[in-house]
């Protein structure tokens, strides 16, 4: 009678606000985030970048006006601001291509087990972030 009394599992469904942020994700799990992401990024912003090439290489009056957005702004838009676009513009850009070519390599060569996703997904994140952080010093003048 006591197994008959026994208390049931309760499933019930997570609330996003008070589980998700206890949730430790691996890094092949942010890797996998980040690569969606930034490619929606990329896709919104797509519009911006046609426009950015679009105005580099018209003439020079267009690149003086160009690059005149970066130092002075546009409209309401401080310089900086752009600059901030562009860095997010850069991190995308540069996650989606190594995440793919992280995923490319693991189709290719099948090779997929936990300890080779998280250390390319280690070296993802590093090889993104650090490249972003070069760039974007190089973007804001730093060197």
């Amino acid at each position: 009678m006591t197994e008959l009394a026994r208390k049931r599992p309760e499933f019930r469904n997570i609330n996003a606000l008070t589980d998700l942020p206890s949730y430790n994700l691996p890094a092949a799990g942010w890797v996998s985030i980040l690569h969606r992401v930034s490619g929606a990024l990329m896709f919104v912003l797509m519009p911006f970048i046609i426009w950015m090439f679009d105005n580099s290489i018209t003439s020079e009056f267009s690149y003086a006006k160009f690059t005149a957005l970066f130092s002075v702004g546009f409209g309401f838009v401080p310089g900086w601001m752009m600059k901030l676009v562009v860095l997010a513009l850069l991190w995308a850009y540069l996650h989606h291509f190594i995440a793919g070519i992280r995923h490319l390599y693991m189709d290719a060569n099948h090779a997929v087990s936990k300890e080779f996703g998280k250390s390319s997904a280690l070296v993802t994140l590093t090889l993104s972030i650090g490249l972003t952080v070069v760039l974007g010093a190089k973007l804001f003048g730093l060197y």
